[in-house]
């Protein structure tokens, strides 16, 4: 079974922290919480990742890490002006 992660987000402020912050924890989600996958898109002030994932307590894991949240205050106070998170089971993948 695997499941995605939408993070939705209108961006303030992307400063090099933020690139460098997101750079670390992409590595360390895939090498150290069995992150399947990662993306980001970013348009205009919309910033949309998707991250897939093994079970739900991997996610959970990687949502109490300690430098992720920092990353999450970061978020909140700094880099964005709003953002929901979504986890959703995939249900079927095609692939051609």
């Amino acid at each position: 079974m695997k499941y995605v992660v939408i993070f939705k987000a209108k961006i303030k402020k992307l400063d090099p922290l933020y690139f460098a912050t997101a750079q670390q924890l992409c590595q360390k989600a895939l090498s150290q919480f069995r992150c399947i996958h990662f993306e980001t898109l970013t348009e205009g002030l919309s910033e949309i990742a998707l991250s897939y994932w093994h079970d739900l307590s991997d996610i959970h894991a990687w949502h109490l890490d300690a430098e992720h949240q920092v990353a999450q205050q970061l978020g909140h106070n700094t880099w964005y002006e709003n953002f929901s998170v979504e986890i959703c089971e995939v249900l079927r993948h095609y692939k051609r």
